[in-house]
């Protein structure tokens, strides 16, 4: 996808092209009307990462062509918000008048919010001595005079931090705030205001619910932290020590009382409900003090697992986000066994790309 490819008055196109796509992948199943959530047709995401290309004493962000492989230059980002945009184009300024920051440097990442904070990383072929944090700090300085902005170098077995590694996100979410750590180099929503629709849908969609909810693949908290609220307890699981970590002060940071974190896998916790395995992350949490009437899944773009779909097919009502409409048409194959469609949503987190997030909610027959 090419910035010149970005042009806001061809995305309600090629929406509609997706939401035709969606419908009829689906259509032999039997499910309810789609709805549909737009993004905004620029500015929308809040991750970017772009490789440096050295030209002499010259510097420059680019992309590649996915077809051709060919490097192209990226001096304006449209899918980009605006302050990932700005500090793009100063980081770069600075750089380049820098021998010690600019050398054997290959990429940056930027990591923002909406909430105006942002974190840059850096990443380089070569060792970084006090040389190099020395000289950073010094353009970290000159930055913070129009920016809320931490630096990280990385190279190979090594990662300086300059102040933290991580950003605040805050979302309205239904009149109410919310504050998110989010961590470099760790997964989080690009589309932040799309990100906001989804978590919204699953609150309307799971308000006036019975028992306890169960999520896997949980994350830093971005469902399971607002979520908490439409539940008694909240049980959730996530693989990632840095993720769990973040959930953990999510939690803390939200006045959440309700919810607790495992460090587990999906598969690790059917094992561990089905007594086939004990674990002593599980320490202190009895698993027969909940009553899981919803499980909510938000997997990996392979899908649910054999044993990890049989599992949540057992569930009274199951919210399953989904980044892979092929792999979520596998399994609910298997899941309309037992359960019916009752919400199906779109949610264009990716716009002018073949990709698309979709959500559905399933309740036993």
């Amino acid at each position: 996808m090419r910035p010149t490819d970005i042009q806001a008055d061809k995305y309600v196109e090629q929406l509609k092209t997706k939401t035709n796509i969606i419908k009829e992948s689906f259509a032999q199943l039997p499910m309810p009307a789609l709805e549909v959530f737009e993004s905004e047709p620029l500015h929308y995401r809040l991750r970017a990462e772009f490789r440096l290309w050295h030209d002499g004493d010259d510097l420059h962000h680019v992309m590649f062509d996915q077809t051709t492989k060919e490097k192209y230059q990226v001096h304006h980002f449209p899918p980009a918000s605006k302050l990932v945009n700005d500090v793009m184009s100063n980081m770069l300024l600075l750089l380049k008048k820098n021998e010690t920051a600019r050398r054997k440097l290959f990429q940056i990442d930027y990591l923002a919010t909406l909430s105006g904070e942002i974190v840059v990383s850096l990443l380089y072929h070569k060792k970084l001595d006090e040389v190099w944090t020395h000289e950073m700090q010094s353009i970290r300085t000159a930055l913070r005079q129009k920016f809320k902005i931490d630096i990280i170098g990385r190279a190979k077995k090594q990662k300086i931090i300059l102040d933290k590694d991580y950003v605040t996100e805050r979302l309205l979410i239904n009149k109410r705030r919310f504050t998110f750590k989010q961590v470099e180099n760790s997964f989080t929503q690009p589309n932040a205001q799309v990100n906001i629709m989804m978590i919204e849908w699953a609150l309307d969609i799971t308000q006036n619910s019975q028992g306890d909810l169960l999520e896997l693949y949980c994350g830093s908290g971005n469902f399971s932290v607002p979520l908490a609220q439409n539940f008694e307890k909240v049980l959730a699981t996530e693989i990632s020590k840095t993720s769990v970590a973040a959930a953990q002060n999510n939690i803390v940071k939200n006045n959440i009382d309700n919810l607790k974190i495992v460090r587990m896998s999906s598969e690790e916790f059917v094992q561990a409900q089905q007594g086939v395995r004990e674990f002593r992350r599980l320490e202190g949490i009895n698993l027969n003090d909940y009553q899981f009437d919803t499980v909510l899944v938000d997997p990996p773009r392979a899908g649910l697992d054999d044993s990890t779909l049989d599992m949540v097919s057992q569930y009274e009502n199951i919210v399953y986000i989904s980044c892979n409409p092929d792999t979520l048409k596998l399994n609910l194959d298997i899941l309309l066994l037992t359960h019916s469609v009752t919400r199906f949503a779109l949610f264009d987190q990716f716009p002018y790309t073949h990709h698309v997030e979709c959500g559905v909610y399933l309740q036993k027959k």
